[in-house]
């Protein structure tokens, strides 16, 4: 399926991001007011814009309203936050993923402001830390709809009480679901006969509120919180 994309901001993030898109079999259009950023050469498959995204009227022209996600990706979080607003409330957009640049800002970036989801890349980065050298507990990797959702991980270690046995043995808690493994270099979207290893990488989708009975079910008693 084919999604239409705008993203503000064509500097190495927000070119990153269409690439990636774009490689993805996505339509991506790079919005961007310096012209000294307008490369259009660098990401030939997407369409460019030069304008402020800011302003609603440049958006109209871009027919913001046709795209089925806008990525408010410019450094500036006082932007992203106009431009996420702009998206949901004057255009309607389903979904709306905003860049935080510093993270006493990422405070702001919640639904009110339009945000479908704020990205904060040290606390993303600090995340994919923890995920790698972590076994044996849950990581938090993103959240989702201002913290209704969270992308958790769980290496599961040895011993772990369904290493060996298929997905469907595990008495996955509700509001929660096993959405992808990830084993060695392979990335497995997860059937009922799949058997655990451990040193996988369980990667969940679950509410707040599951988190810890999640944990508990996967890890068992390593997976408690302590006493006290």
């Amino acid at each position: 399926m084919t999604v239409r994309i705008a993203i503000a901001g064509a500097g190495n993030v927000g070119r990153s991001i269409a690439q990636e898109l774009i490689g993805n079999g996505h339509e991506v259009m790079l919005i961007e007011r310096h012209p000294r950023q307008l490369c259009p050469e660098r990401v030939p498959q997407a369409r460019w814009v030069l304008a402020d995204a800011c302003e609603l009227s440049s958006l109209e022209e871009a027919d913001l309203a046709g795209c089925d996600v806008v990525v408010a990706a410019t450094g500036d979080d006082k932007a992203n936050l106009v431009v996420s607003l702009l998206a949901k409330t004057e255009f309607a957009v389903p979904r709306v993923v905003a860049r935080v640049n510093r993270a006493e800002n990422e405070w702001l970036f919640t639904e009110q402001w339009g945000v479908d989801v704020a990205v904060s890349k040290p606390r993303l980065m600090a995340a994919l830390v923890e995920e790698a050298v972590t076994v044996g507990d849950l990581v938090r990797l993103m959240t989702f709809r201002q913290g209704e959702a969270n992308l958790v991980e769980i290496t599961l270690p040895k011993d772990a009480p369904y290493e060996g046995q298929p997905v469907r043995s595990v008495p996955m808690p509700r509001d929660s679901a096993l959405v992808a493994i990830l084993r060695g270099k392979r990335v497995l979207v997860p059937t009922p006969d799949d058997p655990l290893e451990s040193g996988d990488e369980l990667i969940f989708v679950c509410t707040s509120e599951v988190e810890d009975q999640v944990r508990a079910v996967v890890l068992g008693d390593r997976g408690l919180p302590p006493l006290g």
